[in-house]
């Protein structure tokens, strides 16, 4: 690359085309050829959930360590569909397991906060000049509670590589024990109220907001809100105390993706030539096994409280009385998900479930 403005090393805990259970893999998806368009060149580091490795092309071990929280660990480089380049965090110990990204269908995984520790402690390693093929970040972009340790990591081990601390969603702030300060590999000094500690306990998401040398959120409005009680969740404090570092950045689409024209997943329209949309129409009704002249009303979502699903069924009261249709495609806590299972089976017909993440049906709803 001719006029490379640096090297941005990307944390996170999902990126399509690899791994994606909601818009946080969009976003991590989509910034590594926003940021190529801008002169920049990004590297994303992800945990190898099962299976990712086979996905990446020509992949090459670029560090090691023994003892990664409990086990060997390795980070392989690659390329990922479309050129993406990844580098995989390889601990069997820690991401080779049956269920999803986060949890079972016994509910999050215990070890949580050890799993993304190790991959922040890779990513500091790497941040330090640790990689084989030499590569090294000029900045590390730290995504959510699940790399909140990076930025930390870096300044305690007194790595001299900035990093920005991105939150996508603050209802997750990656909670622990204070017993795990050990197991996490933070130093005792640091658990204080100006530091990681929160109301008695650990938060990796705090660790990385009081750590990082800037923040940011997915749009101004949601900065601005992230500093009052009832949006900051507990964490208005610090927010409020990194607010010259506090930038909203609008998040936005990738029109090479989601564009009704080149869709492969639709039948091709545009805002100049609608005709072709009722065939998506009427394709979806059936996949759905729904019906219903009226208005047609698509929920894709992560099933929570915080995204309002309780209030799902009073307000299809309404939709339901003038022949309308309501899809619900998400996955989420177990309460929500009882209750659209209720709600379809009580509205036969009419109301389409879809229980997980179906990137194809995404496209097609």
């Amino acid at each position: 690359m001719a006029d490379l403005k640096g090297r941005v090393l990307s944390v996170t805990s999902e990126a399509v085309p690899l791994v994606k259970t909601g818009g946080l893999a969009d976003v991590c998806g989509a910034l590594p050829g926003a940021l190529a368009a801008q002169g920049w060149q990004m590297r994303t580091l992800l945990p190898a959930y099962p299976g990712l490795d086979e996905k990446l092309r020509a992949p090459k071990e670029i560090w090691a360590e023994s003892d990664l929280f409990g086990g060997p660990g390795r980070v392989l480089a690659g390329q990922a569909a479309g050129g993406m380049a990844v580098m995989l965090l390889d601990a069997p110990h820690l991401f080779d397991r049956a269920g999803g990204p986060y949890a079972d269908a016994r509910g999050d995984y215990g070890d949580n906060p050890e799993r993304f520790a190790a991959l922040c402690w890779a990513a500091a390693a790497i941040a330090a000049g640790g990689a084989r093929d030499g590569w090294r970040p000029d900045l590390l972009h730290a995504h959510d509670w699940q790399a909140g340790l990076a930025p930390a990591y870096l300044r305690q081990q007194g790595i001299p590589v900035p990093s920005v601390m991105t939150i996508h969603n603050i209802a997750f702030q990656g909670h622990a024990g204070a017993d795990r300060i050990g197991s996490l590999r933070l130093p005792r000094e640091g658990f204080h109220r100006d530091g990681f500690e929160y109301w008695g306990n650990i938060s990796t998401l705090k660790a990385g907001l009081v750590s990082a040398d800037a923040v940011t959120t997915v749009s101004p409005r949601y900065a601005e809100e992230l500093m009052r009680p009832e949006f900051g969740l507990g964490l208005e404090g610090v927010i409020q105390s990194r607010a010259g570092d506090l930038h909203g950045i609008l998040n936005g689409i990738d029109d090479q993706v989601w564009n009704p024209e080149t869709d492969p997943e639709l039948a091709p329209y545009s805002a100049r030539a609608l005709g072709r949309k009722q065939e998506n129409r009427a394709r979806l009704m059936q996949e759905f096994g729904v019906s219903g002249a009226g208005p047609l009303v698509i929920l894709v979502s992560r099933l929570t409280a915080q995204k309002g699903i309780d209030l799902v069924p009073e307000a299809i009261a309404p939709l339901l009385a003038a022949e309308g249709t309501l899809f619900i495609l998400g996955a989420g806590e177990p309460w929500a998900e009882e209750m659209v299972r209720d709600l379809a089976a009580r509205h036969p017909g009419r109301v389409g479930l879809r229980l997980g993440y179906d990137e194809g049906l995404s496209h097609r709803t």
